[in-house]
């Protein structure tokens, strides 16, 4: 894990163009956020050279910088 990366769990919402998701996060799961939040996400570079398949309702791992919430990097698929 990279320093300074905030890690959290979620559920695919709506898959988009290019490798993005919009992901939603539960409250309590990123720091400042009190009510359920969506998160634009992209796959990572692991996941794309591997062909892993995210569909919609898919459990996921994601990571996020402190800097700006709205958006993460999906990681893990479960």
């Amino acid at each position: 894990m990279k320093q300074g990366v905030i890690e959290a769990e979620g559920e695919v919402v709506e898959a988009l163009s290019n490798t993005m998701f919009r992901v939603k996060v539960l409250a309590g799961q990123l720091p400042n956020v009190e009510v359920d939040s969506t998160i634009l996400c992209h796959l990572s570079g692991k996941m794309r050279i591997h062909y892993v398949r995210i569909l919609p309702g898919d459990k996921i791992k994601l990571e996020t910088t402190p800097y700006d919430l709205t958006r993460g990097r999906i990681t893990y698929r479960y």
